[in-house]
């Protein structure tokens, strides 16, 4: 690397979705980004491979949606949730008024999906250094961020920035080297994913398959994590019939423990986005959706930074940024911190199945919540309260 190239205005330290998106929109307003990651593209990532109906609008922006949905990926309907005997299901294409920017959500895998945005970043502009390992944040005097050391090979770089981006997941760099990472205490769990063929097909025939399990369960996958994962899914009465012909194709491949939120999301010369920032709970199905809209969100506050004339108004700007993020995300971390009660609580989690099945408006408008385009608001009060657990009518209890 030359002395030129050793200089960015940003670097963004991760290349999926959320470093992506963010280098992605940088670029197209001229700021020179440089994205560093560990891993060479395409590379396997443990997640649910689920895009929601708004996610897509977020593809469209970056000129990836279309060749996604030429490339035969497969298309979701909907939802449909079991707990325990009973199960409820809800449609993206609900009878509530909202829409998203597409009706149906898409199924793809992260070796695609995230070679695509790279793809799409790379084209705006920016540039990519993979296998890359960062080890730490560079910091003048003051203590505020002006680059990252990072291994190539058997080589040690330090690269300087105007500023760094974090956007290197769960157990961000990033945010533990700048002191902003923070462990939720609760829920404390563990997935194990992996993929199969012969279930149901969510593109070229194979299933993503994600066994979520509380930390004391966790640790009987220990050195046998396909093992495990085969005997939770045999054990399971409602899914077991499914894979009674299916065929592991992949290793399994762990993420965990869930429960991180940076005590904030922004430091001097820094910014944390998507998982970095906070890593809930995946069962809502937000993540790929949030590391998207995080990028779009976090972009014009680092280029207002940049252009700021000085440190104070510098962090005045990514403090926005900071207030900015809470307010949009903070309805969703509500439903999941909700959400994680009520799996935490089986009985609790099968009566809400039961009456969510009798009363498919309302599992529309909490899947439409999961979908990214109804509001949380929409579930977070007391009339849906009062409407989910109002008496049935016998057309309903039947």
């Amino acid at each position: 690397m030359t002395s030129l190239q050793n200089r960015a205005d940003v670097i963004v330290v991760g290349g999926g979705p959320a470093g992506a998106s963010t280098a992605w929109a940088l670029a197209r307003n001229g700021i020179e980004t440089l994205i560093v990651d560990r891993a060479r593209f395409p590379r396997a990532k443990p997640c649910a491979e689920y895009l929601s109906p708004q996610a897509a609008r977020l593809l469209h922006e970056m000129g990836v949606l279309e060749g996604l949905e030429r490339s035969g990926v497969t298309t979701l309907s909907g939802m449909r949730i079991h707990a325990g005997s009973a199960s409820f299901e809800g449609n993206f294409a609900g009878s509530h008024g909202f829409r998203g920017f597409r009706n149906r959500g898409i199924a793809v895998r992260r070796e695609r999906l995230d070679a695509l945005l790279l793809d799409a970043a790379r084209a705006a502009g920016a540039r990519v250094l993979e296998n890359a390992v960062v080890q730490d944040v560079v910091r003048d005097d003051s203590g505020a961020a002006v680059g990252v050391s990072l291994r190539r090979d058997s080589t040690v770089i330090e690269l300087r920035a105007r500023h760094v981006v974090g956007a290197d997941g769960i157990r961000s760099v990033v945010a533990r080297r700048l002191g902003l990472a923070r462990r939720m205490r609760w829920p404390s769990r563990y997935a194990f994913v992996t993929h199969w063929e012969g279930v149901a097909d969510v593109g070229d025939g194979v299933t993503n398959v994600a066994v979520v399990t509380d930390s004391s369960r966790a640790t009987a996958a220990a050195g046998d994590a396909d093992g495990f994962v085969v005997k939770l899914v045999a054990s399971h009465a409602t899914l077991a019939p499914h894979f009674s012909h299916a065929r592991q194709i992949s290793a399994v491949l762990p993420t965990g423990p869930f429960g991180s939120r940076a005590k904030a999301a922004c430091a001097a010369g820094a910014t944390l986005v998507g998982d970095a920032a906070d890593f809930y709970d995946p069962f809502t199905g937000k993540g790929i959706y949030a590391a998207l809209r995080g990028g779009e969100l976090l972009a014009p506050y680092v280029v207002e930074s940049l252009r700021a004339p000085n440190a104070r108004a510098q962090r005045a700007a990514l403090e926005a940024y900071d207030r900015c993020r809470r307010h949009e995300f903070g309805g969703k971390w509500r439903l999941e911190r909700l959400v994680s009660i009520a799996v935490a609580h089986p009985p609790l989690l099968a009566l809400i199945a039961r009456r969510l099945h009798a009363r498919c408006d309302l599992a529309d408008l909490l899947v439409g919540v999961a979908g990214d385009f109804v509001p949380p608001r929409e579930v977070l009060n007391l009339r849906f309260a009062m409407r989910l657990f109002a008496p049935l009518t016998a057309t309903e209890a039947a």
